[in-house]
């Protein structure tokens, strides 16, 4: 563990910083939730909220918006937190805290179209999502909703 900056440069060695759109519509059974499958590893092929990498000088808030946007062509806003992972083994890309954003979607977006670095986008209705496949732990923030 560090608890300090590195003597020779001066920075601190912090995690990195994503987000997740965690998009719902409708209600009860008819629920639907917006997903990804995944173009790139790690995780490629498996399922996933759209999200990413925060930018510097953007706010998680913003990036949520743009991830959502660049990944699936929707745009929406985010509303809440549901859950913020940052377990330091959770990613092999190395220590990551992810922010999992509930978003509101502008009904005038349209289908959602696989863009950025996704293969696919599309809704799933939340009782036909299969946990086994998908891709780091959004199985558990499928299971919170």
């Amino acid at each position: 563990m560090n608890d300090g900056p590195c003597p020779t440069c001066g920075t601190y060695h912090n995690p990195a910083l994503t987000v997740d759109a965690v998009a719902v519509r409708g209600s009860g059974e008819e629920s639907e939730v917006l997903l990804i499958r995944r173009g790139q590893e790690p995780w490629k092929g498996c399922w996933a909220f759209p999200g990413g990498f925060v930018d510097v000088g953007e706010s998680p808030e913003d990036a949520v918006a743009r991830e959502l946007f660049e990944e699936c062509n929707i745009v929406g806003k985010a509303s809440e937190i549901i859950a913020v992972r940052g377990e330091p083994e959770r990613d092999p890309r190395g220590h990551v805290v992810s922010i999992f954003y509930r978003v509101e979607v502008d009904r005038n977006s349209g289908e959602p179209l696989a863009g950025d670095d996704a293969a696919e986008a599309e809704w799933v209705k939340l009782s036909q999502v299969d946990l086994e496949k998908m891709g780091a732990d959004h199985a558990e923030i499928i299971q919170l909703l």
